[in-house]
């Protein structure tokens, strides 16, 4: 199964979207833009919302729904907000079908025609501000930290599962302060909790910085983000979260009255992460031989294969392994032992390599006899012989390894293809030849950066918040530049 990859250095766009089928995590479905997440791949984006929606709740947040459409005149309130959704929405204009009268088959009825539109949710600022109005009144309403898991719709030409489709599910957390320092704070907040996520459970190393202003999300006056970078050294965005001010809260009339009795607008945040973080997973860790998935997001972690002639060879290996596997599942390690008859010990060995299974078990007479276990794990397909009474341990242990390991690896590659550059032509040229981040100095406007982005393709991927400001010169026009930004090509 696994074998049959296109390799990742022959065509790595062909050799992603072949693993994302493949591996059985999702397909194109039957609308246009949209994809099938299918079970498995489910169950990792449901280990990544377990970890992140506790996360969030460790930090005072809790979860709300709200309508899946907004109203037109919504959208309008806050002109920037609508400016940078306006070529991506989907819009409700009726609300019923009728047959035709030809016999042809269903038409929308034209007597259906909605008083006002409605925009499918391309993300939900809009409609949780007229709901906030309602519910804050006081300083003693504040803060108001609201998450909630929802998908969103945006009509994109050039789709690709997981990384960008027409609808997507994420989550989405809208939060309003009394002050300007709680609300900055709070969104500065966030992203430490995306870039811990990344780090610690995805296994995956990111950047934490600000965006530009052109690339801030509309309707923000601050975007900090974590950005992570890919095996063929194209960044992806991995998280934002934004400082909004007091743009909403003025568009919908948000205020409350402080502790001295005077009515003041509040403060607000939203941040948001998304399916695309599967495609970030994917793209740092996998290989020529399927998915490398890191243990702590992993559906399966063990996968434990019997390799028997016969049903009483199978009933002796399995009497040896329950009792096991009950030990791994009290242990809150998931494990799978795979007794199909219907497939060979090698075809489950491909499967689950092509699945990125952390840690395989075979047991067959020769163990048995040995009271052994050949335990196999996935990043380095290295091998071993354990022993019955150590193997709880021995799987413990590798299975911390692998989740270290992985970020290591993942880390080396960054670092390696950060890049640091004075002059365009060398930036040019690092950007065809190697490809990763590349820091360099930028003026600081709007035209430079258009300029770049489109002569080479590369965008400003963040201003980067955890390195010391070093002045210089732009390498595109020599006026002076306060610090180093981070450029790449990018998803």
């Amino acid at each position: 199964m696994g074998k049959n990859l296109t390799k990742r250095d022959e065509d790595y766009s062909k050799w992603y979207n072949e693993l994302v089928v493949k591996a059985d995590l999702a397909e194109n479905s039957g609308v246009r833009g949209c994809m099938v997440i299918k079970p498995y791949g489910f169950a990792i984006w449901e280990k990544m919302q377990a970890a992140l929606d506790k996360m969030f709740k460790e930090t005072g947040h809790e979860n709300a729904y709200f309508p899946l459409f907004i109203p037109k005149s919504y959208l309008s309130k806050e002109a920037s907000h609508v400016e940078g959704f306006a070529k991506e929405c989907a819009v409700v204009t009726h609300y019923r079908l009728k047959n035709a009268d030809d016999g042809s088959g269903i038409v929308v009825d034209p007597e259906a025609k909605l008083e006002e539109e409605l925009i499918v949710r391309p993300t939900s600022e809009t409609i949780i501000w007229d709901t906030y109005r309602k519910w804050i009144q006081s300083y003693r309403d504040l803060p108001l930290l609201i998450n909630q898991w929802a998908n969103v719709v945006r009509w994109e030409m050039r789709t690709r599962l997981f990384l960008r489709t027409a609808e997507f599910l994420w989550q989405e957390g809208h939060t309003a302060h009394a002050t300007e320092k709680e609300a900055v704070e709070e969104a500065e907040q966030m992203m430490h909790v995306y870039a811990d996520f990344a780090e610690n459970h995805m296994a995956v190393p990111v950047i934490k910085g600000t965006k530009t202003e052109s690339e801030r999300f509309a309707g923000a006056v601050e975007t900090y983000c974590i950005e992570a970078l890919m095996q063929d050294g194209k960044a992806l965005q991995a998280g934002t979260s934004h400082f909004l001010g007091q743009n909403f809260a003025k568009a919908f009339d948000v205020k409350f009255a402080t502790r001295e009795g005077k009515q003041e607008y509040v403060w607000a945040t939203s941040w948001g992460v998304s399916t695309r973080l599967m495609g970030a997973l994917i793209m740092t860790h996998s290989d020529d031989n399927g998915l490398v998935l890191p243990p702590k997001l992993a559906p399966i972690q063990v996968v434990i294969v019997p390799i028997y002639k016969g049903l009483e060879q199978l009933d002796a290996i399995s009497q040896r392994v329950n009792p096991l596997v009950e030990e791994l599942r009290a242990k809150g390690i998931s494990v799978k032992f795979d007794k199909r008859d219907t497939h060979k010990p090698g075809f489950k060995f491909n499967e689950y390599e092509l699945k990125g299974v952390p840690l395989r078990l075979a047991i067959g007479q020769r163990d048995l006899d040995n009271g052994t276990y050949e335990l196999a794990r996935r990043d380095t397909l290295e091998k071993e012989t354990v022993a019955g009474e150590e193997v709880v341990g021995r799987i413990e242990v590798l299975l911390a390894d692998m989740q270290k390991a992985i970020y290591d690896k993942a880390l080396a590659y960054r670092e390696q293809h950060i890049t640091q550059v004075d002059s365009y032509d060398e930036f040019k040229n690092v950007l065809e030849e190697k490809g990763g981040f590349i820091s360099a100095h930028w003026d600081g406007t709007a035209e430079t950066e258009e300029r770049i982005k489109e002569e080479t393709k590369a965008t400003i991927r963040c201003i980067p918040i955890a390195v010391e400001k070093e002045s210089g010169s732009c390498m595109v026009t020599g006026k002076p530049s306060q610090e180093r930004v981070l450029f790449a090509k990018a998803y």
